[in-house]
């Protein structure tokens, strides 16, 4: 049955820069889509920690840029989207985000989400995965049987990193703080390296690739570990380039982007069991501004996420 979309929505925006205070939860009109795009009655939008930072030159904004819902109206030319659909996406970060009823999303951005998930685990899995994917797959080249160190191998990106590149063979050597170490272990790092206690340089040599998700010292080190004509990549800050340079490395930062058709082969290894999310926090969208806090406080392990439905409570999910 076609859904009877209101003409106003509930949305929480960004007023003003300064963070978590500019946020107000607000009625405003539903948008209909345009030529190649849908509407997606969202059911969850995951939170980047730092993403009330982006948007400032254009406010107000809707933040939230992962999300997880159900396909309720397309544009007159597309044909490929179906309606009652239930789709996962990152979408682009010059646009609006999802915490609200409804968003807009390009065609060419939404996947079909993991079956075997919920609304709330799908919407964690877009930026983290399609990160992770990118930097390995394309800046990084990994291969089969080649050595890889994932710098914060216990994080948000560098969790799905290690998933990812074990289940491509490579050999993976993680770095997290003490408490972490397992959990790298139980993703499927094939050494860990405690990174509060020891030096990584001390016991690593000769990788092909380093990824890093946590830029600072550890990125600045990370050259020496490289073997000649390795890749240096990182999502967190750009990394030495004359150091690089000296050993023949290739060092990029980058951003990630939307990718169609990278989502749907992560639904797949997700489906199969062979890529797990990270668990969440669920707060409802009025509760929006407790949300972007929660977010912010570094000792929170896992995504945030809203959904625009009513909670009594924060709801946690494994």
């Amino acid at each position: 049955m076609k859904e009877t979309i209101p003409h106003s929505m509930n949305a929480l925006r960004l007023h003003s820069p300064g963070g978590v205070s500019g946020l107000v939860y607000e009625r405003i009109d539903t948008p209909r889509p345009k030529p190649g795009e849908v509407l997606v009655h969202v059911h969850a939008a995951a939170i980047t920690r730092d993403e009330l930072e982006w948007p400032v030159d254009r406010l107000p904004a809707i933040p939230s840029y992962e999300l997880s819902g159900v396909v309720v109206a397309t544009a007159s030319d597309v044909n490929d989207v179906a309606l009652g659909e239930d789709v996962y996406a990152l979408t682009g970060f010059d646009r609006d985000g999802a915490a609200a009823d409804y968003t807009i999303v390009r065609k060419e951005v939404v996947a079909r989400k993991p079956r075997t998930r919920s609304h709330f685990e799908s919407a964690t899995i877009p930026l983290a995965a399609l990160a992770a994917w990118q930097a390995l797959f394309d800046h990084g080249e990994l291969g089969v049987g080649q050595r890889v160190l994932i710098h914060g191998a216990a994080g948000g990106v560098g969790s799905m990193a290690v998933q990812l590149a074990h289940g491509r063979g490579a050999h993976v050597i993680g770095t997290a703080s003490t408490g972490s170490l397992d959990i790298a272990r139980r993703l499927g790092a094939d050494e860990v390296v405690d990174r509060k206690t020891m030096r990584f340089e001390d016991t690593v040599d000769e990788v092909d690739l380093v990824f890093d998700t946590v830029g600072g010292e550890a990125l600045e080190r990370s050259p020496a570990v490289l073997r000649r004509g390795g890749r240096l990549i990182s999502i967190a800050s750009t990394p030495p380039q004359e150091r690089a340079a000296e050993r023949g490395i290739t060092a990029t930062y980058f951003i990630v982007e939307p990718n169609q058709a990278q989502l749907v082969e992560i639904a797949k290894l997700v489906d199969n069991h062979q890529l797990h999310p990270t668990g969440a926090e669920v707060f409802a969208l009025k509760d929006g501004r407790s949300a972007f806090a929660r977010s912010l406080d570094r000792e929170h392990r896992g995504k945030v996420v809203l959904s625009p439905r009513e909670l009594s409570v924060p709801c946690p999910t494994a």
